[in-house]
């Protein structure tokens, strides 16, 4: 988009608190933004939001300094949920001539849209098919935090559909978008007149639904002449049950001329006025005929910045169609109640965030699948498991007509132990079994065995730039240790093995261990290579005393070079040629590090053409590439909250995070002592309550 001011050169005042913390503007400038400026600044504009009357000082800052104003709004696909309840937004539209709702007066849009040589522009006018199947094939609206409307809401009887969109009282798109120069009284009654066979109904705005806003229309005063639909529900799930579509500005009107509605304004909303609408009001400006993927490609692609706050990146269309699909999908499967089997008393306050819903859900912590099956007392309920809790046989029956999941922490978990307490930034939720049990199938196996990887080039670039990350990071799934250099006197005759320790009753190692201990893995790995540099580092949770796992003295003098406790698992990687291991999360590490790992157990990564395996694993068939396993591995199958916001968010995100808090950490060492005496205090009052309940 071409502005009278370049906006990525230069700096941008603002007089808005809310506006210096918004997200996608600080994705656009930066540290370029200056809070409510003096006359001495050299400023390249100002930028204020939409027609607000509280844009006024910036307005005239603009105007008695003789640099331009941008005016800026959420895009057109906003969000998962409302924004009026704080929804992280993934797009803003800048425009430096109007604001697109505003029809008295051209936009940058309304430009666009008068004069872009859309025919000359055929990979933008691809990318807007592309998003506009995306959008109807998946429902994609502005907000997306609603379900599909059910089946039996708009009866199939071969009746005419006709929808009324209501807006909020006074909002900004009516005043300004000639919305109140027909009453509601006359459009309702034309609409009656012009459908007098047709069923009609009234859709209400969600932020009237949630309490936030009122209603442009009274609705009762026409609750005898149409249906209200009271129920937050996906709107263009709705849209596609109607024929007609009647709204005055309302952004409604937009989506179903995606899904080839025939729409009907009583405003000037900005996509009236092109040829696509049947326009109660004329807008002499507008006199040029638009394919409707030339209005798509001007309205959602040309006119509107994009910015991911999964990932903390900057993003387009597409990216954004496919994370809000994504996300939505795991906030609707939160939805309901949802029981949850144990899960200790801590985890009850640091776990809740990986299923929130958005919009309401009841999570009950259980001691036994006994008691959660009586305080649920109903069959399709949700059943979630804690790590080595599985269910038995008998629980199962317990939960038949029940859906039953296993919950784990994920793979790049946290800066400091999960046995010290802490918070984690990744889950795995499993509802065919776990990813660490090879005795059954796993959501993961499942990913790995059967996605189409070669047809995802976005998923594949994004593992490729996350194998890139992790490598630079030094990222693995905890993160305190420091990265020390290590000596290892062989002066490079020797190849050096890592053998990396485990939590001996972890149930990664009962389950996929074959019997095996750190013990008989070490002896095991010496005697299969007597002339290599054994480098053995023990698990940190059995370093700390947390978990059982260790190793004498006089069997590592026996059987390893050296061992390492305190440098991280990065610096040991940057000195081995293999890693060794009976199933450790630690192959995986080195996998991504480019490393040769032999497997003595069945982890998730084995079986896969990637390792060295002492056991197989008949249903892992295929052979994968690190970017296929990294994709399903650590996109496709975890979940992920930004530590920052408790929301949900990507990989990508929480690697941004984690390395912000490890820099913390490791340079503050009052942040260390706080951290240690926090999870001191923690585990003393799960035990006191441990004692008590």
């Amino acid at each position: 988009m071409t502005f009278a001011v370049n906006i990525k050169r230069g700096r941008f005042g603002l007089f808005s608190p809310g506006l210096l913390r918004h997200p996608v503007i600080r994705s656009l400038f930066g540290d370029r933004l200056v809070f409510r400026p003096g006359d001495g600044e050299k400023l390249s504009g100002v930028l204020g939001w939409g027609c607000k009357s509280n844009t006024s000082r910036a307005v005239i800052y603009a105007k008695d300094h003789g640099i331009p104003f941008l005016r800026l709004e959420d895009g057109f696909v906003r969000s998962v949920g409302l924004g009026v309840l704080n929804s992280s937004p993934f797009s803003l539209v800048l425009d430096d001539q109007g604001i697109y709702y505003d029809a008295s007066r051209p936009s940058r849009l309304e430009t666009i849209f008068s004069t872009h040589a859309f025919s000359d522009d055929p990979h933008l006018l691809a990318t807007s098919r592309d998003a506009i199947a995306y959008i109807t094939r998946y429902n994609i609206s502005k907000y997306n935090l609603y379900p599909d409307i059910r089946p039996d809401a708009v009866a199939d009887n071969g009746r005419k559909k006709v929808l009324i969109v209501s807006q909020t009282a006074k909002d900004l798109s009516l005043c300004c978008g000639s919305g109140e120069e027909i009453s509601n009284d006359e459009m309702i009654g034309s609409i009656l007149e012009d459908y007098p066979d047709a069923e009609i109904y009234l859709k209400v705005h969600p932020d009237v639904l949630v309490g936030k806003r009122k209603s442009s229309i009274d609705l009762h005063k026409y609750a005898s002449h149409c249906t209200i639909i009271s129920e937050n529900i996906n709107p263009v799930s709705l849209l596609k049950k109607m024929d007609v579509v009647c709204t005055k500005t309302s952004q409604m009107g937009f989506e179903a001329l995606l899904l080839g509605k025939e729409v009907h304004c009583f405003g000037r909303p900005f996509y009236a006025g092109w040829g696509l609408t049947q326009d109660r009001l004329a807008c002499p400006r507008r006199g040029r005929r638009l394919t409707i993927e030339a209005l798509f490609a001007g309205a959602a692609i040309l006119y509107t910045c994009y910015y991911n706050p999964c990932t903390g990146r900057k993003s387009d269309i597409l990216d954004t169609l496919a994370t809000i699909r994504s996300h939505r999908e795991l906030r609707l499967s939160n939805t309901g109640d949802l029981y949850m089997v144990g899960f200790s008393g801590w985890k009850r306050f640091t776990h809740a965030p990986f299923f929130s819903s958005g919009q309401g859900n009841a999570i009950h912590f259980c001691a036994s699948t006994a008691k959660a099956v009586k305080k649920s007392a109903k069959k399709g309920v949700r059943f979630y498991y804690w790590g080595a809790n599985r269910p038995s046989a008998s629980d199962l029956s317990l939960c038949k007509g029940s859906r039953v999941y296993q919950v784990e922490d994920g793979f790049i978990r946290s800066v400091l132990l999960g046995s010290d307490l802490t918070q984690p930034y990744s889950l795995v939720v499993d509802s065919r079994g776990i990813y660490f049990d090879p005795t059954a199938p796993s959501d993961l196996e499942h990913i790995l065995e059967t996605t189409c990887f070669s047809s995802a080039s976005a998923l594949m670039a994004r593992a490729s730039a996350l194998i890139g990350c992790i490598r630079k990071g030094r990222m693995t799934k905890y993160n305190f240790q420091a990265h020390l250099p290590l000596a290892i006197p062989h002066g490079g005759k020797r190849p050096v093995i890592l053998v990396p320790g485990q939590v001996e009753d972890d149930a990664s190692v009962l389950l996929a261990g074959f019997g095996m201990t750190n013990e008989t893995l070490l002896k095991t790995v010496r005697e299969e290579n007597p002339s290599a540099f054994l480098l053995y580092k023990p698990h940190p949770d059995v370093v700390s005393g947390n978990r059982k796992g260790h190793v004498s003295q006089q069997v590592t003098d026996r059987y390893a070079d050296l061992v390492e406790s305190r440098a991280s698992l990065d610096s040991c990687l940057d000195k081995a040629d293999e890693l060794h291991t009976i199933s450790s999360l630690c192959g995986f590490d080195a996998l991504i590090r480019g490393k040769k790992v032999v497997t003595y157990g069945l982890p998730f990564y084995a079986g896969w053409g990637l390792t060295v395996d002492h056991h197989l694993i008949p249903r892992r068939t295929r052979k994968l590439t690190i970017e296929e396993l990294v994709a399903g591995t650590l996109i496709l199958y975890p979940r992920y909250i930004d530590p920052k916001t408790g929301e949900s968010c990507e990989v990508e995100r929480v690697l941004q995070a984690l390395e912000e808090e490890r820099s913390l950490y490791q340079a503050s060492r009052r942040h260390r002592v706080m951290t240690t005496l926090r999870n001191k205090g923690v585990r003393l009052a799960q035990r006191a309550y441990a004692l008590v309940s």
